[in-house]
């Protein structure tokens, strides 16, 4: 008896001892594409090529509908990095600094660093004014990061190169670009990748927290040749557009005045273009860097996320960029892959920005703040269908007045100035591209009372 009992009291030892070990601890890559839209290979456009961003999709969970709490850099990164919307944050532009009104908030590479893990940036998270700040620290948050790297390429030695087709409005909110000379090493988000890779190198035994931040395809539209070599400008797919499109939409909702900043289709096809290619060059930067991922062994214990602060309006409408809520604005692409988590899969839940904090944070068994407003996705990264009954928000503002848009898997409702300056409904069964808006069709009132109330409820600090 006693050979028997020493063997079993070992291995009732060794199982509590195994039970006292703490889980593994999963690293974060965090990747955040700036002013990038839906035009993506696995989002269904078929004329854009994003091979690297398809392959990472393909062992992911897609979100089919995610969307920005406010479609512009800062306030969208700061609601995003914080866990709170644009209300609480008070972030309605691109100047105020985030801690100015949450001076003692724990961002979420702040919680990371707190916990132990090598938090580290390099390129754009915080805001940056682009091109303007690239090589700065823009208005990034140094107590969120142990390492932060800010590379600057032959892009910004160039900027004098580059073809600005609205002359009257400075290069980052201009419709420019420019097909730029050398290798893909060279430019800001080559040295960004290259970057990256070389922190992944460096810490491939510890737990990290890397943001990795690309400038493109932000405007100036700027990538070597090749990758504007893959479109042809005359078969640049332009924005379905309808007679009278505008006549039942507010004037406030229209960011583009005149409609294409008047500029004639050849124009619009060139800047088109520019965009698909900046796309395709960060797509490729993208890939770079998920080899490395590969190489190193580091995919079987490490979450990448990859997400845009915005959408992005290509003609839609006559919008050109960000600063709108319809659709293509409000929109992004959100990709999550978990270690051992389901794969090629897509979620058609409404789901927002400010859902990743909290979402990360389980994942990585991490105490979260309990003040954060979103939600864990969690339950969609398990399950892509599962129940989820939470709509998404998104608000902008021009000059002091204000948009506030609800977004359910159906229907998009958004009233300007509290209605006071007109409102939108839009049935995205029936019409995906926005074209009737429904918001005064005697049919629609319940329809609109409902909405109303739940956009008052998203918004409850909303002062018009």
């Amino acid at each position: 008896m006693k050979r028997l009992l020493i063997p079993a009291l070992l291995l009732a030892a060794l199982s509590s001892r195994a039970e006292e070990q703490p889980p593994k601890k999963y690293n974060v890559l965090f990747i955040a594409v700036d002013d990038l839209n839906n035009d993506l290979g696995c989002y269904g456009n078929t004329f854009v090529k994003t091979p690297n961003i398809d392959r990472l999709a393909r062992r992911s969970v897609k979100f089919d509908r995610a969307y920005t709490q406010f479609p512009l850099c800062s306030p969208s990164r700061s609601s995003l990095l914080t866990g709170h919307r644009p209300d609480v944050t008070g972030i309605y532009e691109l100047q105020t600094h985030f801690r100015k009104n949450l001076p003692d908030v724990v961002t979420l590479p702040q919680l990371f660093k707190n916990n132990g893990f090598f938090a580290a940036r390099i390129g754009k998270i915080y805001h940056y004014g682009v091109p303007g700040q690239i090589g700065t620290d823009g208005l990034d948050d140094p107590i969120s990061w142990e390492r932060v790297v800010n590379p600057k390429g032959r892009d910004k030695t160039e900027e004098s190169l580059v073809k600005n087709l609205t002359p009257g409005r400075a290069l980052g909110s201009a419709l420019s670009w420019h097909a730029a000379e050398g290798t893909d090493e060279e430019q800001t988000d080559g040295l960004i990748a290259t970057g990256a890779i070389q922190i992944l190198e460096e810490k491939k035994n510890e737990p990290f927290f890397l943001a990795v931040g690309f400038f493109r395809p932000h405007t100036p539209y700027v990538a070597p040749k090749k990758y504007f070599d893959l479109y042809d400008v005359n078969r640049i797919p332009l924005a379905k557009e309808i007679p009278n499109d505008l006549d039942d939409v507010p004037d406030a909702a229209l960011f583009t005045k005149p409609s294409h900043w008047g500029l004639g289709e050849p124009e619009r096809r060139e800047a088109q273009k520019g965009y698909y290619a900046a796309v395709s060059f960060m797509d490729a930067q993208v890939g770079r860097v998920l080899d490395a991922l590969d190489r190193l062994k580091l995919a079987d214990n490490t979450i990448v996320v990859l997400w845009s602060d915005h959408g992005y309006n290509l003609g839609q409408h006559g919008q050109w960029m960000k600063q709108s809520l319809f659709e293509n604005s409000a929109r992004v692409p959100l990709i999550v892959s978990v270690p051992g988590g389901v794969k090629g899969k897509s979620s058609g839940r409404t789901v927002e920005l400010v859902d990743l904090y909290p979402t990360l944070a389980e994942l990585c068994g991490l105490q979260a703040p309990k003040d954060l407003e979103g939600k864990s996705l969690v339950p969609l990264l398990k399950n892509p269908a599962a129940a989820w009954d939470k709509p998404a928000y998104t608000q902008v503002r021009r000059n002091q007045l204000f948009g506030r848009s609800v977004r359910t898997e159906r229907w998009r409702y958004t009233e300007w100035d509290g209605g006071k300056a007109g409102a939108e409904l839009y049935d995205h069964e029936k019409d995906p591209e926005e074209f009737t808006n429904l918001a005064a069709a005697p049919e629609q009132a319940n329809r609109v009372k409902e909405l109303a109330a739940l956009l008052k409820k998203g918004y409850p600090l909303a002062k018009e």
